[in-house]
């Protein structure tokens, strides 16, 4: 009888701490705060009170799984310790003043799903560790200052159905296994500096239903293979410095009419040709 008191009274004491939050997502939210300014944020949190009473905070049990704090004046970095919320599946900091680069720690984060740092002046290149986060479905980092080549890496992503970069100074040629994303809908890398070709395999994203690459630096022939995308509904590829002929159907697609830049940085539009006539050629 003393045994089974005993057994009781240790589970009533344990019951409340697993209930509890862990103490590396606990801290890893406090770090946030601090290093994002929490004073200044428009909806503040109470550090005293439960961790599922905090604006933006979603919890399923001990565990945090959706962090929310759009539009909420967060200023600073994001800390190494938000790789602690390990259980995350959406990560949404999107209209702040966020700067600073994604710090490598958010591989560990291999529940995320939605992963919207929009609208900040985060800056540097993409972590390696993002190819780690397989259950990626959506990624969006436009309107930033993020930088240099995208990662091979992102090719491990076979989940992911968006991937917005746009306005951002992202170099450098386009990663073929960027092209091996299949569940990719929406692309969007336009208003940056990509170079180099665009690869045939682009081909492969055959679930594409809206690809923009307007205002880069890509040059050489528009893969024809662009036609058997035929999910495709809204495509904006001009303002680069591609050449050579192109369909009907491709230039029709463009919401541009395909318009080029040229060497002497003026305003044409590509020669339409005959579609099977130049697949013939460009195979």
């Amino acid at each position: 009888m003393k045994r089974i008191t005993t057994a009781l009274l240790m589970l009533m004491v344990t019951l409340p701490m697993l209930a509890g939050i862990s103490m590396a997502e606990k801290d890893a939210l406090v770090k946030l705060y601090i290093s994002t300014n929490g004073t200044q944020w428009k909806n503040k949190w109470d550090l005293n009170a439960p961790v599922n009473k905090w604006f933006g905070v979603k919890m399923n049990g001990d565990k945090v799984i959706a962090l929310d704090l759009s539009n909420n004046n967060l200023t600073g970095q994001l800390p190494a310790e938000i790789g602690n919320l390990v259980n995350l599946q959406k990560l949404k900091l999107t209209r702040n003043r966020i700067w600073g680069a994604i710090p490598a720690s958010i591989g560990n984060l291999k529940e995320l799903k939605i992963l919207n740092l929009s609208f900040n002046l985060m800056s540097g290149s993409l972590p390696v560790a993002l190819g780690d986060m397989t259950k990626l479905q959506s990624i969006e980092l436009f309107m930033n200052q993020f930088s240099g080549a995208l990662p091979n890496q992102l090719g491990n992503l076979k989940q992911l159905k968006k991937l917005s970069l746009y306005n951002n100074e992202f170099e450098g040629e386009l990663p073929v296994a960027l092209f091996e994303m299949t569940s990719l809908k929406v692309l969007l890398l336009n208003s940056n500096k990509f170079s180099g070709k665009l690869d045939k395999k682009v081909a492969n994203l055959t679930n594409l239903e809206v690809f923009s690459l307007f205002d880069n630096n890509l040059q050489g022939q528009i893969p024809f293979s662009l036609e058997k995308l035929n999910h495709l509904k809204e495509m904006n590829i001009s303002y680069n410095a591609f050449s050579g002929p192109v369909s009907k159907n491709l230039s029709d697609l463009d919401a541009l009419n395909m318009t080029m830049i040229n060497q002497e940085g003026l305003a044409m539009n590509l020669p339409v040709t005959d579609k099977n006539s130049a697949l013939t050629n460009e195979e």
